[in-house]
């Protein structure tokens, strides 16, 4: 092969092998782009939580009394565990009833508050005013009768626990003379005190009830006085309507025996304590929230609730041992009967002071009977006051 030759033919294999390279990048250029994956569509915004109900509590007295104001704050409580972020709750304490009520009630709705309880009798007027300029507000009392188209009312039937605590009382006393602290003489405190009466009187018909009034709900000097002048008196059981310890207390340096009242009062005179009657407050305080909140809160004419043992708002708690057995078993038979609808306290005969038939035989007395109540049953003595 000469020179010549071989030359050519390196010529001819790089001119090949360019083609060929040219060829592979044509192809390459020509082959469709691949297509990009879909981006995942934006995730939906989350919807904007909804803002808490603002729920606002007046109390009458201070939360450590150890009664009655206790006992609605720990139903505030049981609110914010049953609800959680759903609610934010607030109260103030110490509130008098009149004007001064007005001015918080006011306070409340302006920072607010789209449900709220006044917790007391002396509050409804003053609630009433407020409601009637806030209409957007909704409007709780407890134990009042007027109502408005953004105010009810609600109550408990302390009177069952008051009877209750009688069948204890009436057993217990070895006087046969039991002594009442009495707060202010409206139909509630009447009706606890004779329903007391008529629990005793159901173990010892010969029982007499003495009352003391303090004409205030909160107020532990006058409280104590009533008290020892009661036990001075003959007294050797006492209960009380008031909101402090205070009578359980001036029992238990007497060597004498009291209840709790409103809450379990044990604490305060061990020795003393004979039982409390209480109040469970959280049933309907979770009840009225939730209707709050669902959209189904109604008010108005009319619209009243008035819970007891039924509902478990009331009960008669921690009986001490002294308490003899016969006793105990009247309570837990008149507890099942209040419950299943098969006993009623208010059944009579039932007769005032003066001999006067209020209830005749085997009838009883209906809700309207027992709000309206301004009178002494047989066997309480003295005269109701005035009020004036």
């Amino acid at each position: 092969m000469t020179m010549k030759t071989r030359d050519f033919l390196k010529l001819a294999a790089v001119s090949a092998a360019a083609l060929a390279l040219a060829a592979c990048g044509k192809k390459e250029e020509a082959a469709p782009p691949v297509a990009e994956a879909p981006s995942a569509p934006a995730s939906a915004a989350a919807p904007a939580k909804p803002e808490p109900l603002k729920i606002a509590f007046a109390y009458v007295g201070p939360v450590g009394d150890g009664g009655w104001t206790f006992a609605h704050d720990n139903a505030r409580k049981a609110l914010e565990k049953e609800y959680g972020d759903k609610i934010q709750t607030s109260f103030v304490e110490k509130v008098p009833e009149g004007a001064d009520a007005e001015r918080v009630f006011r306070d409340m709705a302006a920072q607010g508050n789209k449900l709220i309880f006044g917790t007391t009798f002396g509050y409804m007027e003053p609630m009433l005013k407020v409601a009637a300029d806030t209409p957007d507000v909704k409007f709780e009392h407890a134990t009042g009768y007027k109502q408005a188209d953004n105010m009810r009312t609600y109550d408990s039937r302390t009177y069952e626990g008051a009877y209750l605590a009688g069948i204890v009382a009436g057993k217990v006393s070895k006087t046969g003379t039991l002594g009442v602290v009495g707060s202010v003489p409206i139909p509630e405190v009447l009706r606890n005190i004779n329903s007391f009466t008529l629990g005793a009187q159901s173990m010892n018909p010969k029982i007499k009830v003495k009352v003391v009034w303090v004409n205030e709900w909160f107020d532990p000097p006058k409280e104590t006085e009533a008290a020892q002048s009661l036990i001075n008196g003959g007294a050797d059981v006492l209960m009380q309507n008031t909101d402090s310890s205070a009578v359980l207390q001036t029992a238990e340096k007497n060597g004498k025996y009291a209840f709790g009242w409103d809450s379990d009062m044990t604490a305060y005179g061990p020795k003393a304590h004979l039982a409390s009657a209480t109040i469970n407050w959280a049933p309907y305080y979770i009840h009225a929230v939730k209707e709050a909140l669902d959209g189904t809160w109604k008010a108005g004419a009319g619209a009243h609730s008035w819970w007891g043992v039924k509902e478990g708002a009331i009960d008669l708690v921690s009986i001490s041992e002294v308490v003899p057995q016969e006793a105990k078993d009247a309570v837990e038979k008149a507890k099942a009967g209040l419950k299943d609808g098969s006993f009623a306290i208010w059944k009579g005969p039932i007769v005032d002071q003066t001999g006067k038939v209020l209830v005749k035989k085997d009838e009883v007395a209906d809700d309207k009977f027992l709000s309206g109540i301004n009178f002494y049953i047989k066997g309480v003595e003295g005269k109701v006051p005035s009020g004036k």
